[in-house]
């Protein structure tokens, strides 16, 4: 796996991955940012997010479940932690619509959250993540 970050202006950059894909990056306005991407502390809010929602639909889909649209939420609460701010607690609240079995669509999210989220599982050393949940028919 390998990301190209190239500088545009300022701090503001733009990620590539070796399939094309890109991403804007950028600080905020307080340390001379133009606001004009995700910070790399959204990027990790985004990644977990991202990273469940796709294991999550793929567990349904095998479930034989009617996924037709899920959103997630995912909040962060920084602390600064000396030189560094990390997430203390990450909260995803996932917004299911589709006639789907309620313990079907936990059990998912936990398979997905405990077991095969990498970026879950890489940031569930340092900060206390929980889930909620909503089905819409």
């Amino acid at each position: 796996m390998k990301i190209t970050i190239d500088h545009l202006d300022d701090l503001h950059m733009e990620a590539q991955n070796e399939e094309g894909g890109k991403i804007r990056m950028d600080g905020n306005t307080e340390i001379g940012g133009l606001e004009g991407g995700f910070s790399p502390m959204q990027l990790l809010l985004a990644g977990i997010g991202g990273c469940s929602a796709i294991d999550i639909i793929g567990i349904l889909k095998k479930q034989k479940q009617p996924l037709e649209d899920l959103q997630v939420v995912v909040d962060g609460d920084k602390q600064s932690t000396g030189t560094f701010s990390e997430f203390k607690t990450i909260q995803l609240n996932f917004i299911f619509t589709g006639d789907l079995e309620e313990k079907k669509v936990k059990h998912a999210i936990e398979l997905s959250l405990e077991k095969y989220c990498s970026v879950s599982k890489a940031l569930e050393k340092g900060s206390d993540i929980s889930y909620s949940f909503e089905i819409k028919s």
